[in-house]
């Protein structure tokens, strides 16, 4: 692991960390899109199926279950958490998000780079991750408020974002059969779509 991926990854713990700090401490998830919540657990749930076949080291299996339980607690409180769940606008978070699935989905089915069950899934979320700030975005753009913490969280994802290209840069020039050209290219579309916004 070199320096770049570590620091993509504190960054994206930040930006969760930002994030679970504002529910539980204002007990309130508004200016927070559920959809993109959602979508970000399926992410985690979809790519590291690893969990049950291969292990990499302890830090990566460590940051494989940080990510998914993260990401589930942030559903089940704004979808379940008696005082939270009222604060969520329904009405501002309308982004058709199963589009981004479906064609997360096809795209994986057709760009891939093996042709198994853990592969495809891998492929759909790493073009699913692409996407899912998408409803974010859009939501903090209708509301056209963004608290402090809300701030933060969407800053330190796009920080995770801009590490991770210039991990895949390093990891281009310094490793010899650097294969993973899917995940890597992909990483930059969400910086992109956020910067331009």
């Amino acid at each position: 692991m070199n320096i770049f991926r570590f620091a993509g990854d504190m960054t994206h713990l930040i930006s969760i960390l930002v994030l679970l700090l504002k529910i539980y401490a204002t007990k309130s998830c508004s200016g927070i899109s559920l959809k993109t919540q959602e979508l970000y657990a399926l992410v985690f749930l979809t790519r590291y199926l690893d969990l049950f076949t291969d292990f990499i080291s302890v830090y990566n299996t460590i940051m494989k279950l940080v990510f998914i339980a993260s990401s589930l607690a942030i559903v089940w409180c704004m979808r379940m958490h008696r005082v939270v769940r009222r604060s969520y606008d329904k009405d501002l978070d309308t982004f058709r998000h199963y589009f981004l699935i479906l064609a997360s989905l096809i795209l994986a089915l057709l760009l891939h780079e093996k042709f198994t069950f853990q592969e495809i899934f891998w492929a759909f979320s790493i073009y699913l991750e692409a996407l899912a700030i998408l409803p974010q975005l859009v939501l903090l753009q209708r509301s056209g408020n963004v608290d402090n913490l809300t701030g933060q969280y969407v800053f330190f994802l796009g920080a995770y974002r801009a590490f991770y290209i210039l991990n895949w840069i390093y990891r281009y020039f310094t490793e010899q059969r650097f294969s993973r050209w899917i995940g890597e290219r992909l990483r930059a579309v969400p910086l992109v779509v956020f910067a331009y916004l």
